[in-house]
């Protein structure tokens, strides 16, 4: 049967991979499986309810879920019948919300819970085009969705359904992702059956799990990296079971025992920081070995560049050390998929040494996101890089260094926007990323920044800030950090520090104190970030190094504004937020409260 339309995928999981768990989610302390019959089903009923209420091509449903097999139903169901899925983040805003009700002319509106439902009836109130509001939790008061699929049941019409699923186009709109954006207004991504489709089908082959396995899903599904995932794994046939949160993604892998997961990369540098943790908590000869495992894991490469006797050290780590690394991750991990957002390169080192292979990818929501992706294996796998381009996708490098991008992937355009629209894609059908990168052998993709976030100090020399970030960010001191100097004499930075580390850290050290804003104001605290800085300021150029830090007392989140919701650094938030910091760093004010002219000398201080 031919696959060109997302909700093919439901045909073809039947007709070929029927299985007793084609999804699963862990509730009330119990995993819930549905079998491939049974989803198609309710995908069925679903589209059948949506019809009995008069759901048309190109209506748009609004929803906010967690990960969950009930999201499948509901967006299959709604492709089959051509109405445009608009899933939203759990964590927006108020305010985001409201405008994402208005602008993308939602119909109707479902919930996962009740929590989701107080906070979306006031807005649903303010927006004149949505007809009603369902739950799929059993909420008081509120609709549910269970009542779409009982009229889908009491009205079903196969030959109805054919009719209006034939009449559907791979070309036709399947759903509308509202990027979060790191500024102003989120923009609505347009995105196909055809953009979907052909994303997964030049990248299944790159998957080296089969049917006959399963795949941990956590990341949010609202989110384009892990719903094209998704995709891909139901039209190879694997099972997905989705974690009860980001909490429990340990205890859940070693329920499941998957083949592979996704994740953002920091997801995956918190695994690391635990499995640290518990080296840490080890003694004597057992300590040693573990920390010689790990330094010899940081040095890795691929293809056996080491020589024979490094791989030699290398089969007594895996049997002394990570051999037990993989079972703490389930024991069956054949793969970790990472994407949305550049991942340090130690970390895919040290996993691929430890039998974790690690296949970094790179695009975004208008690419439906993959242009690359490394591959399972040496040569298409190079650590510091994301990969080949897919096969189906053309790169090229402008004079300037931005990455731009052709292909089926990419999006229709930005919804009631063709000015924002005609600003990314060009005359020509290039799609400007906003990414630096350069091309490699074997047209592997390299990514170096951000082309709006690189900045000229005054001294006319640039620095890259995302390329500084994720060099500090290997320290387990630093949870997060903004690197700053445009139009100043040097660069300085912002630094979130990774709390739980350094509560433990001044608990060894007999540092006192009341709360984090007084911790960070400690002397203590203050001598070892500045020393933790001086010992990475070695790895950069003179130009690059911070001369200058303020430490933050509070973590940053997407709930508190400095993160979006895919974890990036929201960088004009933080600027705002942290003015006064700002202000210390490059204008300091003595004890009058007047301002000085700063120096470029290694000054630290603290919030």
């Amino acid at each position: 049967m031919e696959i060109n339309r997302t909700f093919d995928i439901v045909g073809n999981m039947l007709a070929n991979y029927p299985k007793k768990d084609a999804l699963a989610v862990k509730r009330n302390g119990q995993w819930e499986t549905f079998s491939t019959a049974e989803y198609r089903e309710n995908v069925d009923n679903f589209s059948y309810g949506l019809m009995a209420m008069g759901v048309k091509k190109r209506d748009k449903i609004f929803t906010i879920s967690n990960n969950r097999p009930e999201w499948n139903m509901m967006d299959m169901g709604m492709s089959q019948v051509g109405a445009v899925h608009v899933p939203v983040y759990p964590n927006n805003s108020d305010d985001e919300y409201l405008h994402i009700l208005s602008h993308s002319d939602a119909r109707y509106v479902i919930v996962s819970s009740a929590v989701f439902y107080e906070k979306i009836a006031p807005l649903v109130a303010q927006t004149p085009t949505v007809e009603k509001v369902f739950t799929i939790d059993q909420v008081g008061g509120a609709a549910n969705w269970t009542e779409i699929l009982k009229l889908g049941k009491e009205n079903k019409n196969p030959e109805l359904l054919k009719a209006v699923s034939a009449a559907i186009t791979a070309d036709d709109l399947v759903s509308i992702i509202y990027t979060s954006g790191t500024t102003g207004r989120s923009k609505g991504v347009m995105l196909s059956h055809k953009n979907f489709m052909s994303n997964v089908k030049a990248s299944i082959h790159l998957l080296p799990v089969d049917h006959t396995g399963r795949f941990l899903s956590f990341l949010p599904l609202c989110h384009v990296f892990e719903r094209m995932v998704n995709y891909l794994l139901q039209l190879q046939g694997v099972s997905v079971y989705y974690a009860e949160s980001t909490e429990t993604i340990g205890d859940n892998l070693r329920e499941v025992n998957p083949d592979g997961f996704a994740a953002v990369p920091r997801v995956i540098e918190k695994l690391y920081d635990k499995l640290l943790l518990k080296g840490k908590e080890l003694s004597g000869i057992k300590r040693a070995l573990f920390f010689w495992a790990v330094d010899l894991g940081l040095k890795y490469e691929l293809n056996g560049a080491n020589g024979a006797f490094y791989e030699f050290k290398r089969k007594i780590a895996d049997k002394l050390i990570f051999s037990k690394w993989r079972v703490a991750l389930g024991g069956n991990v054949k793969v970790v998929i990472s994407g949305g957002a550049a991942l340090q390169p130690r970390l895919a080192r040290v996993f691929c040494c430890a039998g974790l292979p690690i296949q970094e990818g790179y695009g975004l929501t208008e690419t439906s996101p993959v242009i690359a992706v490394n591959h399972a294996q040496w040569p298409n796998m190079r650590f510091g890089t994301v990969g080949p381009v897919l096969e189906n996708v053309e790169v090229k490098i402008a004079e300037d260094g931005e990455i731009l991008m052709k292909g089926p992937s990419l999006m229709m355009g930005y919804y009631k926007d063709t000015e924002k629209t005609a600003e990314v894609v060009d005359s020509e059908g290039w799609f400007h990323t906003g990414d630096i990168g350069e091309l490699q052998d074997r047209n592997i993709l390299k990514i170096t920044d951000r082309k709006k976030e690189i900045f000229k100090l005054s001294t006319g020399k640039y620095v890259a800030p995302q390329v500084i970030e994720n060099i500090f960010k290997e320290s387990q001191f630093i949870e997060q950090i903004m690197v700053v100097g445009s139009d100043e004499k040097f660069t300085a930075a912002i630094i979130c520090p990774s709390f739980h580390f350094l509560n433990g850290w001044a608990f060894l050290h007999q540092v006192k104190y009341r709360d984090t804003k007084a911790l960070i104001k400690h002397p203590k605290v203050i001598d070892r970030f500045k020393e933790e800085v001086d010992r990475i300021n070695q790895k950069l150029n003179p130009h690059e190094q911070i001369k200058h830090f303020e430490l933050t007392c509070t973590e940053w989140t997407p709930e508190t504004g400095e993160l979006s919701p895919t974890l990036k650094l929201r960088r004009n938030v933080v600027k705002n937020k942290y003015r006064v910091l700002f202000d210390r760093i490059y204008g300091y004010t003595d004890a009058d409260g007047h301002l000085q002219t700063p120096q470029p000398n290694p000054e630290f201080s603290a919030e």
